[in-house]
């Protein structure tokens, strides 16, 4: 499980790396005023906060799923150990 967690944790850096990074070119090739360029990066770092926040979302959904179906076979586990253990008991 936390293979696969950190696998999504590097996908989301890779994304907003490459936001950045996109964003940082677009600004070097298209000139700008100075105020034009602020709102830019307004609206950009905004956009960024967003996704992030989604999937920061998604993650803990991902995370809560994840638990409740390892608790879940756990005690599951738990409830057929006992039970075999008596069926031993009793035999």
């Amino acid at each position: 499980m936390s293979k696969d967690n950190n696998g999504s944790s590097s996908v989301i850096i890779a994304f907003v790396v490459g936001a950045l990074t996109g964003a940082a070119v677009a600004l070097l090739f298209a000139p700008a005023s100075g105020e034009e360029t602020r709102e830019y990066l307004g609206k950009k770092a905004r956009e960024g906060t967003d996704k992030a926040r989604e999937a920061m979302d998604q993650g803990r959904e991902y995370y809560d799923r994840q638990r409740e179906t390892i608790v879940t076979a756990v005690d599951r586990g738990r409830e057929a150990f006992q039970q075999s253990r008596e069926r031993g008991d009793q035999a």
